[in-house]
């Protein structure tokens, strides 16, 4: 299970801000006026030089895994950048961690614990209009009945409910959600035995190339790390 930013690497697709962003379909990130109302998109060909396919997939795009730990990230950043930053749930956040900077904390950057921490604090949920509660209690539920050990049987009605609840509390479709929305036949059974320690120790491993590239993710620095792998 890897971030989206590996998942594209691995399967030769163009970083960034892409128009077809999705491992599996052509999902068009950039129509916003059928997000949250369309759910089926084509299939993707993979055809290199087309629908922001750069070189051939070097995975089988079945065996790539969503990460349900980005998920839940993506998740909570979304239903933080929906937030009024001039309401009192946001100014709670910022009260929560001050050590984040404000930037971090509008763009809804946070870490495993630091969600758990706000998904345990009831002041947080008082605050809360009856249309960000509604979206709270939904990603909680998701979070709970579908990412983690347990699948529960509803767990369609519950991904249901969360894309409902986030787009009348006017948060944006991110590729994360659409992976929920339209992919979760892509899911394992148990998303909690799957670990995303290994996802972690190739993101951190790619840092170091990154870095001696300068941020240009090609076939070359791909092709460097694995001979790095290989001479280890």
């Amino acid at each position: 299970m890897q971030r989206p930013k590996e998942i594209a690497i691995l399967l030769g697709m163009q970083q960034g801000y892409t128009k077809h962003g999705c491992p599996y379909c052509l999902w068009d990130s950039r129509d916003h006026r059928m997000h949250f109302v369309r759910k089926v998109w084509p299939e993707r060909r993979w055809i290199v030089s087309t629908e922001n396919v750069i070189n051939i997939p070097l995975v089988k795009p079945e065996k790539v895994l969503p990460p349900p730990l980005h998920i839940k990230l993506g998740l909570m950043r979304n239903f933080v950048r929906a937030l009024d930053k001039a309401g009192e749930p946001f100014k709670a956040i910022e009260e929560m961690f001050p050590k984040l900077s404000k930037g971090k904390v509008e763009a809804g950057v946070f870490d495993g614990p630091q969600i758990r921490k706000v998904f345990e604090s009831e002041h947080f949920e008082f605050l809360l209009t009856e249309v960000e509660s509604a979206a709270w209690t939904a990603f909680k539920n998701v979070v709970v009945g579908f990412l983690g050990n347990n699948r529960v049987t509803n767990y369609k009605d519950l991904v249901d409910t969360l894309m409902r609840t986030f787009k009348a509390m006017g948060s944006r479709m991110s590729l994360k959600m659409h992976l929920l929305d339209s992919h979760l036949d892509h899911f394992p059974p148990n998303c909690g035995k799957y670990s995303d320690e290994q996802g972690e120790r190739f993101h951190q491993q790619l840092k170091r190339h990154e870095r001696r590239y300068q941020g240009r993710w090609n076939p070359a620095m791909m092709a460097d790390y694995c001979w790095g792998l290989k001479h280890e």
